[in-house]
């Protein structure tokens, strides 16, 4: 494999690589087992609670959400209408555009949001902090904001930031 610089990837790189893919699977695996097996509540739309709780008025435009949530927007709107009906998230017109739409947490979608988050965070604890030193936290958090591209002001708040969610 070249690099931009049409030089070879070292074969030091390519692990580095793979090593990153395969925490990162194996991870969010352990996670969403978690998740679904405690609260019948699958990651990505653990993800979406969390990201509309964080939001101003419990609500983001489905755009937004999409970009936030690392969906495609057909994606998205699929876990929406199943969040919908499970009566987690309601859909609201954008009231200064009328193409635009909202996704809105509901009551319901923040108490499933908060008796959930215990288990993600321990999880987070057990499958990444807790195997890592104080030091290598905020080295890891440091390499992987060097990684992220930055298409504009990052989202407020932190992971479950948000009203009582941790």
């Amino acid at each position: 494999m070249a690099a931009p610089t049409g030089e070879p990837l070292s074969e030091v790189e390519l692990g580095a690589w793979r090593s990153f893919l395969r925490a990162h699977a194996q991870i969010t695996r352990a996670l969403e087992v978690e998740l679904v097996a405690e609260h019948d509540l699958p990651l990505p739309s653990y993800d979406v609670l969390l990201q509309l709780a964080e939001s101003p008025g419990r609500r983001l435009r489905m755009t937004e959400l999409a970009d936030r949530v690392l969906l495609s927007r057909s994606g998205l709107t699929r876990l929406v209408d199943r969040l919908e009906r499970e009566g987690l998230v309601t859909r609201a017109a954008c009231p200064n555009d009328a193409r635009g739409t909202h996704a809105v947490l509901t009551d319901a979608g923040l108490d499933r949001l908060r008796s959930a988050a215990p288990t993600h965070l321990r999880g987070v604890a057990e499958h990444v902090t807790g195997r890592l030193t104080a030091g290598e936290i905020d080295q890891l958090r440091g390499l992987m904001q060097k990684l992220m591209t930055h298409e504009g002001p990052p989202p407020e708040g932190g992971c479950g930031a948000a009203e009582g969610v941790s």
